[in-house]
């Protein structure tokens, strides 16, 4: 039986863990800025603020499960895989700090950018490693491709 086909509920807890106490320590850092939100012009599409911490446990969790994937596996891949999810994590840590708290739309556009472009490396690496840990970030890209629209017009708006 492969590794990977014995659900190793340790691991499993502690890689949906990580993703989780990174958006959690985010949004504590953060925790006035949907009142800041909420006060920016918004462009059409914006979703309601209560949105934003649901789809972002949703995808913190599949992150978690995909990284959980990844490292039960035995590619030869699974070591630049995992860095580049940390290093992913780190840019998705930083990126509403750099919004929200410095105010520095511009840049934050710019690091969402960098942001996305890693998600897009990461996905390929997960691919090699597991399609199904390649699969579960699809929703994170696709609302990362969002987030840069908001990103972008919040930007030009305000």
């Amino acid at each position: 039986m492969k590794k990977s086909a014995i659900i190793q509920f340790k691991p499993l807890i502690i890689s949906i863990l990580i993703p989780l106490a990174v958006g959690g320590l985010s949004g504590f850092l953060t925790k006035n800025s949907m009142e800041l939100f909420k006060n920016l012009n918004q462009p059409p599409l914006a979703p309601p603020p209560i949105l934003f911490p649901i789809v972002w446990t949703i995808l913190f969790i599949l992150m978690g499960i995909s990284a959980y994937l990844v490292w039960v596996s035995d590619s030869p891949y699974k070591k630049p895989a995992l860095l580049l999810y940390g290093v992913q994590l780190f840019f998705n840590f930083m990126w509403s700090i750099i919004f929200f708290n410095w105010e520095m739309r511009l840049f934050a556009f710019i690091w969402l950018m960098i942001l996305w472009l890693l998600i897009i490396i990461m996905i390929a690496l997960f691919y090699k490693v597991d399609k199904r840990a390649a699969y579960l970030q699809i929703p994170y890209l696709l609302w990362v491709t969002f987030a840069a629209y908001l990103n972008f017009a919040i930007y030009i708006l305000n």
